[in-house]
C-alpha cells in the first residue's frame, strides 16, 4: 500500500516536472537537470545524461525538480547574475513566456485531472437500465 502511494505521487510529480521541462524547450530555454526526489549534497541513486541534460533519481524522496538555465535565485547565484542574460536562459525570455515555463507543471496537472475524471466517467458512470429491469426502487405513478 506504501509502494503504491510512493509509486503514484512519483507519477504525478515526473508529470508535473515534465511540464515545466517541455514548456521551456518548446522556447528554446536551456534544461540542466531533471530529477524525482532530490539529490542534496550532490548525491543521486541513479543518473545518465542525454542531449545535454542530466536525468536522475535522488535520494531524498519530497518531490523532483527541473533546473533551467537562467532561473537565477538572486540571493544566492550573483556571478551569474553579473554577466549579460544569454538568449538560450530563461532570465532572457520575455514575461509571456517565463509565465508559460512556470505554468507548465499546474496545467499538466489540471490536464491530468481532468483525464482522470473522464476516465473515471466513462468506466464507472451512470448507466442507463430501461424500466422492465427494474426491480427495486422507483414504483412507475408515485413520487419517490
Amino acid at each position: 500500500m506504501v509502494g503504491q502511494l510512493i509509486l503514484g505521487l512519483s507519477i504525478l510529480v515526473i508529470l508535473h516536472e515534465f511540464g515545466h521541462f517541455i514548456a521551456a524547450r518548446a522556447f528554446g530555454i536551456k534544461v540542466e537537470k531533471f530529477y524525482l526526489f532530490f539529490d542534496a549534497w550532490g548525491l543521486s541513486l541513479f543518473k545518465f545524461n542525454y542531449k545535454g541534460v542530466e536525468y536522475g533519481v535522488g535520494w531524498l524522496p519530497l518531490g523532483g525538480y527541473v533546473k533551467i538555465a537562467g532561473m537565477i535565485d538572486e540571493s544566492m547565484d550573483t556571478d551569474q547574475l553579473a554577466g549579460p542574460p544569454q538568449p538560450w536562459e530563461f532570465r532572457s525570455k520575455p514575461a509571456w513566456q517565463r509565465l508559460i515555463v512556470m505554468l507548465g507543471g499546474i496545467t499538466v496537472n489540471i490536464i491530468l485531472g481532468i483525464l482522470i475524471f473522464w476516465v473515471l466517467t466513462i468506466k464507472y458512470g451512470e448507466s442507463y437500465i430501461p424500466n422492465s429491469e427494474l426491480k427495486y426502487g422507483i414504483v412507475p405513478g408515485r413520487s419517490a
